[in-house]
């Protein structure tokens, strides 16, 4: 009770409030994400006492989580990768006019999942945390393997395509130094920038948000506004009942699902959001509907993604390895101020540790007020004619892909990266599989490959270990299923 009434002094809330505030914002900006904005903001709390910094190093970190589905709402440009997710469902809202509805959506289900993880992190913390360790790197290439496989068959209309768009997305990854083979350099062709590989940012910027202005100013037979709705009101975006009825029960097993995943180290926030959303498709009344405005596509994704993002705190506070990116940073933070994350900062440390998640109660409440007021004003986006709002976007994407590394050449391969998105979608071909593979790629290479290295070069260690082995077999029955329903009706047709 001691740490909880050190977070509950008028400095701590403030800075929770203004460290949910400040993740909101920078989650809505294509180019900065959590990773860099915690990296940021880390110099402004070395002179506050370690407490109070984490708080709200913390609070960015989860109103990241918020704002990265704000402009794949509205924009179709994912303010961070799990919001890839969000814009499947999201924006095919925002141009049905119910943008206001999806927002709305995207706020009650973060903030079901972040109260679902924090709920969890306060109760069985340390026991799951103990359980992801268990998690090595046959356990993470097997659970991504099925994300792989899942991505394929599950996004888009025509699983080959899928299966294209996916090969394309790992075909990406591959680009730069092997840091694991010693530094060597694949398919760079003697260029200085493809040493660092490909960005994420200026990927999802191009593939999502400038092939959607192309889109949008190609069909001039349209309305000139972004949605081809009704007038966007406040009281139109509350849910009512029925929509509820939809949107809680997806929210809820998304969330326990994206908080079991965030246990996991190095599994992360997207792959939590997609293997959520995936479940939400295979077993929801609503699966049909999935892809082109369901309502439950952006309660999985925001749920499953705010449950990982704080489940990722338990392994860094119990163990001290960090279950994300950006926890990653804030492992740096906690050293630097002397804290020695693991199983004694509960002993040691109670009034921070217990400070920093009672903190996390008010970061997820003042989140999803800001939030909720804040949609009137970002519903005003949509009512921007398309001859204005087109120049912005492409002022926003130049500007987020150049942030990255400060290089013209980001912004060239994102134009090059909108050229092809725009082609691919001309031919039916899905683009969210390229990117949900160019992340989770070099992951499950990392894994593997580490995998070998223990066992020796034997691929035996993905059978003998009993977690790797039941993924295996979720993974080929993924596989296998379709192809045996479809032997299956032509021998009945027979």
């Amino acid at each position: 009770m001691q740490g909880f009434s050190s977070s509950l002094t008028v400095m701590n809330i403030f800075l929770a409030i203004a460290g949910g505030f400040m993740g909101l914002f920078v989650g809505a900006m294509p180019g900065i994400g959590a990773v860099t904005g915690v990296a940021l903001l880390l110099p402004l709390t070395f002179k506050m006492n370690p407490s109070s910094a984490i708080i709200m190093l913390a609070g960015i970190y989860y109103g990241n989580m918020y704002g990265g589905a704000y402009s794949a709402i509205l924009l179709n440009i994912p303010g961070d990768s799990p919001a890839v997710m969000t814009a499947l469902d999201g924006y095919p809202m925002s141009r049905q006019g119910k943008a206001g509805k999806a927002l709305f959506t995207a706020n009650i289900s973060s903030f079901i999942g972040g109260s679902i993880g924090i709920v969890t992190l306060t109760l069985f913390g340390p026991l799951l945390a103990k359980i992801g360790l268990k998690f090595g790197p046959a356990e993470i290439a097997s659970l991504i393997l099925l994300a792989l496989t899942s991505i394929g068959w599950l996004l888009g209309e025509d699983p080959f395509k899928g299966i294209v768009a996916s090969a394309l997305g790992i075909l990406i990854s591959t680009v730069g130094m092997d840091t694991m083979a010693g530094g060597i350099g694949r398919y760079t062709f003697g260029s200085v920038n493809l040493l660092s590989g490909f960005s994420f940012i200026p990927l999802v910027i191009g593939m999502f948000g400038l092939s959607q202005v192309m889109d949008l100013m190609s069909k001039k037979e349209e309305s000139d506004s972004l949605t081809t709705g009704p007038r966007l009101t406040l009281k139109e975006s509350i849910l009512d009942r029925s929509e509820l009825k939809r949107v809680i029960p997806t929210a809820l097993k998304s969330a326990v699902l994206g908080n079991f995943v965030g246990f996991l180290p190095g599994a992360g926030g997207t792959t939590a959001s997609f293997l959520s959303y995936v479940l939400e498709k295979k077993t929801g009344k609503n699966s049909a509907e999935m892809g082109n405005g369901a309502i439950e596509g952006v309660a999985a994704s925001e749920a499953a993604n705010n449950a990982a993002a704080v489940g990722a705190f338990a392994p860094l506070l119990t163990l001290g390895i960090p279950g994300s990116g950006t926890t990653a940073v804030l492992l740096g933070g906690l050293m630097m101020w002397g804290l020695q994350p693991g199983p004694l900062l509960f002993i040691q440390q109670t009034d921070f540790v217990w400070g920093l998640i009672s903190s996390m109660y008010i970061g997820n409440m003042a989140c999803i007020l800001a939030g909720l007021v804040m949609i009137p004003f970002l519903m005003s986006i949509l009512k921007i004619p398309r001859g204005i709002i087109a120049p912005m976007i492409v002022l926003v994407c130049i500007v987020g892909a150049y942030s990255v590394n400060n290089n013209m050449f980001d912004v060239w391969f994102m134009i090059g990266a909108g050229v092809v998105a725009f082609v691919i979608q001309k031919h039916k071909y899905p683009i969210a599989p390229i990117l949900l593979a160019f992340v989770l790629a070099p992951r499950f290479e990392q894994s593997i490959r580490r995998a070998f290295s223990i066992s020796n070069g034997s691929a035996k260690i993905f059978i003998e270990k009993p977690i790797s082995a039941v993924l295996l077999i979720i993974t080929a029955f993924l596989i296998l299923s379709p192809i045996v329903i479809k032997l299956v009706k032509k021998m009945r047709t027979k």
